[in-house]
């Protein structure tokens, strides 16, 4: 398993985006597994020849998510917590199901309004 990124620099995507999102991905799916070392900020920005602090930016939304933990002069590595972007997600989930309720919406316009911003945010 190694980690496999492709920065678009013509894309509409930022590039610590794509960094970040490669990285999330490939850890959903399995591609890396829980304890792989990524590699230096310094050097993932220098072999895919972006700036240092876009890596680190990209590193910080990871860890921020609960994708990777960073143990101090050991390096990064992907977190055992695979289960913090579902654990966050019922969370807002839960936050908006509440607000909806205090608003008096009906479930099942609570969850047309769901529906539709998943469609929007994937683009379905």
């Amino acid at each position: 398993m190694t980690l496999t990124i492709v920065i678009d620099p013509a894309g509409g995507t930022a590039p610590f985006e794509q960094l970040r999102a490669q990285i999330a991905d490939q850890t959903r799916s399995g591609h890396l597994p829980t304890g792989y070392k990524l590699p230096t900020v310094r050097g993932l920005a220098q072999e895919l020849g972006l700036a240092v602090n876009t890596v680190a930016k990209a590193y910080r939304a990871l860890e921020s998510d609960g994708v990777i933990e960073t143990r101090g002069r050991l390096g990064s590595f992907i977190a055992a917590a695979g289960d913090a972007a579902t654990r966050e997600t019922a969370a807002a989930a839960r936050t908006y199901a509440d607000r909806a309720l205090r608003l008096g919406v009906p479930e099942s316009e609570a969850l047309r309004a769901v529906r539709e911003a998943l469609r929007a945010v994937y683009g379905r």
